[in-house]
């Protein structure tokens, strides 16, 4: 998939990269990123030697059909592993062990501590499961990684990208084997957390945001929602003034209609 899909993609849109010297050679390491784009996941392991395994929602591997056949082979062919989202919990452990096992075959782990991508360019506050529990759990170094731009290639609901430059900005590794051992306890998981997203923030410029992303997701439907029912009873509105309107014209059109009569004869 490297040289199928990450040459064309680095000839097409020659992202630049800095702090490559950060991804050891050999041994397991996370890399936390910011979540821009679907393209994400392709723009990082395309720079780098390494395979790098993300997981990603199984309904990318379930799906019937041609189609459903085809997404599940590329989504395998790119190392990304399959995690069933329909329960919060169940979600969450599955993708910590996926995570663990990544990590204790010497690979490298990708994660997205946002959880899902950023609805505006912002950055949300890290989710404090999957990451810190994988980092805590197997003394594997986190190192932060900010994606420049992708939003902007290809934003959500957009099929065909846009070609222009990405970036990609990859910090020093973070060790957080002092708190091994405590990947139970919350507020060491929210320490852990907030240190890497902080990392990311200085990385990608990003404005931050000190709620989860889905909940601002959440919200900007439901002010979109909100905008779409106003817009739907000023419709109404209009359309009940113009109504009123016309009523007036047409009485005024009959009360004058016999008056003229009366007058030309």
């Amino acid at each position: 998939m490297k040289f199928s899909i990450g040459g064309p993609l680095k000839l097409a849109f020659r992202p630049w990269v800095e702090g490559l010297e950060n991804i050891p050679a050999e041994g397991p390491a996370i890399l936390a990123s910011n979540h821009l784009s679907f393209s994400d996941s392709f723009f990082l392991p395309a720079v780098l030697d390494r395979k790098v395994t993300f997981i990603a929602k199984a309904e990318y591997f379930t799906t019937p059909g041609v189609k459903g056949r085809l997404t599940a082979a590329f989504f395998k062919g790119v190392g990304q592993l399959p995690v069933d989202r329909s329960g919060a919990r169940g979600a969450g452990e599955a993708a910590i062990k996926s995570g663990i096992e990544v990590l204790e075959r010497g690979e490298l782990f990708g994660i997205y501590p946002e959880g899902t991508r950023s609805p505006d360019g912002r950055l949300y506050r890290g989710k404090p499961g999957g990451l810190a529990r994988v980092a805590l759990a197997t003394g594997a170094p986190v190192i932060p990684v900010a994606m420049i731009d992708t939003e902007k290639i290809q934003p959500p609901g957009k099929v065909m990208p846009k070609l222009m430059r990405p970036g990609i900005r990859i910090g020093e590794p973070l060790d957080f084997t002092r708190y091994q051992g405590m990947e139970h306890d919350r507020f060491v998981l929210r320490a852990v957390t907030d240190e890497v997203m902080y990392e990311i923030m200085k990385l990608s410029g990003q404005e931050y945001v000190d709620i989860y992303a889905t909940a601002a997701k959440r919200q900007l439907q439901e002010a979109a929602k909100a905008e779409k029912e106003a817009a739907k009873e000023a419709a109404k509105e209009a359309a009940k003034g113009a109504a009123k309107e016309a009523a007036k014209d047409l009485a005024r059109a009959q009360g004058e209609r016999p008056r003229r009569e009366r007058s030309g004869s």
